[in-house]
C-alpha cells in the first residue's frame, strides 16, 4: 500500500503542533542524554546562579528561535533534500531545547516570557528564506549558526569556572552548531550579504538582552 502523501494542509497541522510543544516546554525528548549527566552541582552565590539562569535562558530562547527558523524553511525549501537537512538540524535543536530547560529548572529558573514572539519571528524568516530560493535559505542558515556560535564562546567564558554541568551542555552545543552551518554551506548556501549579516546581528543582540532579564 502507497503511503498517502502529506498534504500542505497536513504539514501546516503538524507544524502547529510543534509550535505548541516548543513554546509549552512540551517538546520532543531529547534523543540524547544531557551531556551534564552525571555530573554534580556546584554551590553557587545568588548573583552567580542569576547569572547563569540568565545565560540558559539566552540559550533556550536562542534553540526556541533555531526551532522556529528550520521549521518555517522545511515548509518552503523546494528541494527535498533540503527539507530532510533543515529536519535533520531541527532534531538536534530538539535536544539542546532540552537540555536548556531542564539546566534552567536545576537553577529554579524560567524561560523567557518573550519566546512566542520570538518564535513567530524566527519562523516568518525561515519561510521567507526558504521561499526566496534553496541557496539563500542554506545560506541564512549559516549565517545564523556563525552568529549562534559566536555567543556560546562568550557565554562559555562567563560561566563561572566551577559550573561543570553548563559548560558541558554549551560546549556540545557548539560543536553541533559548528556543524550545522558547515553542512549548510556544503549543501550549497550562499554568503549572504553585509547588510544582510548586520541586521541580523542588530536582532541577536535584542533577543539576548531582553531574553536575559525577561
Amino acid at each position: 500500500m502507497r503511503a498517502r502523501q502529506l498534504t500542505l494542509l497536513d504539514r501546516l497541522l503538524a507544524e502547529a503542533d510543534t509550535v505548541l510543544r516548543t513554546l509549552h516546554n512540551r517538546g520532543q525528548p531529547a534523543s540524547r542524554p544531557s551531556p551534564a549527566e552525571g555530573h554534580r552541582d556546584s554551590s553557587f552565590s545568588d548573583s552567580e546562579r542569576r547569572h547563569i539562569a540568565g545565560l540558559m535562558r539566552v540559550n533556550h530562547t536562542g534553540e526556541v528561535c533555531a526551532q522556529a527558523l528550520y521549521q518555517g524553511q522545511a515548509l518552503t525549501a523546494k528541494l527535498p533534500d533540503v527539507r530532510e537537512e533543515m529536519r535533520e538540524a531541527a532534531r538536534e535543536e530538539e535536544d539542546h531545547l532540552a537540555w536548556c530547560a531542564e539546566r534552567l529548572r536545576e537553577l529554579d529558573s524560567r524561560p523567557s516570557h518573550l519566546n512566542p514572539a520570538w518564535y513567530g519571528l524566527s519562523f516568518l524568516l525561515g519561510a521567507g528564506a526558504g521561499a526566496i530560493g534553496d541557496k539563500w535559505s542554506l545560506g541564512f542558515v549559516a549565517a545564523t549558526e556563525e552568529r549562534v556560535c559566536r555567543h556560546l564562546r562568550d557565554h562559555l567564558k562567563q560561566l563561572p569556572i566551577d559550573d561543570r554541568k553548563s559548560q558541558l551542555i554549551l560546549q556540545q552545543m557548539l560543536a553541533d552548531e559548528e556543524r550545522h552551518g558547515e553542512n549548510a554551506l556544503a549543501a550549497g548556501g550562499a554568503d549572504l550579504p553585509a547588510p544582510v549579516k548586520e541586521l541580523m546581528g542588530a536582532v541577536s543582540k535584542l533577543m539576548t538582552r531582553s531574553s536575559y532579564y525577561l
